[in-house]
């Protein structure tokens, strides 16, 4: 399998931020005749226990919304190039090393033949796990501990909760079903809302370093 870089745990923003450019051109120099792509992973647990957010009403009112608090869940696995406003998403039953495997291998087929890509996301279990086989055309790269913020991905999930799932009841598992994955494919469908979302600064500017690439914003 490909290799895991696993980034240092301490000031999390900072030491990531600094060394991204350098954990790129590394990728780069081990694979010089491949164009490198910086990936984003993350996944999202959406259930019957609904969520709330802001609706427009007469000044002065209290506008009523439904919260449910049924227990049928389901995991959306979502992986974003923020430069390129590509997706790979996948809805799981559950989070684990086989689902997590399923999304690498699709990740890993999307991909241009002349690309390669370093693939940032969190640490948990199923991310490095001894028996996940990472795909030959992906390096995984390993968030610091307790760092969300470092993770552009999650910038969908807020948005999917924000315009498309809050305030809802789903009355069964196959209508939740259905409302996430509308959900992703409304998201997914809009590769320049998705470099809006997750496209930071610091992101363009570690590519950009790295890969001696103008930024665009």
């Amino acid at each position: 399998p490909a290799p895991t870089i696993r980034s240092p745990t301490t000031l999390p923003g900072r030491l990531l931020k600094n060394e991204l450019p350098a954990r790129l051109a590394e990728a780069q120099a081990a694979h010089p005749a491949q164009r490198i792509e910086l990936w984003f992973q993350d996944e999202a647990r959406f259930g019957q226990q609904g969520c709330n957010s802001r609706v427009w009403a007469d000044r002065g009112s209290r506008p009523r919304a439904p919260r449910q608090t049924e227990y049928d869940w389901l995991y959306l696995f979502g992986a974003i190039c923020p430069a390129t406003g590509q997706s790979n998403g996948w809805l799981m039953p559950q989070a684990n090393t086989q689902t997590m495997q399923a999304q690498l291998n699709d990740l890993s087929r999307s991909l241009a033949a002349n690309v390669h890509a370093l693939l940032v996301l969190d640490g948990a279990g199923w991310h490095q796990s001894a028996a996940l086989r990472v795909p030959g055309n992906l390096t995984l790269l390993v968030l610091p501990p307790y760092s969300p913020e470092l993770n552009p991905a999650e910038m969908l999930w807020r948005e999917m909760r924000q315009r498309y799932l809050s305030n809802r009841v789903y009355p069964d598992h196959e209508a939740l079903d259905s409302a996430v994955a509308t959900a992703w494919l409304s998201l997914s469908d809009d590769a320049e809302r998705i470099r809006r979302l997750t496209n930071f600064d610091w992101i363009r500017h570690a590519v950009s370093q790295a890969l001696q690439r103008p930024e665009t914003s």
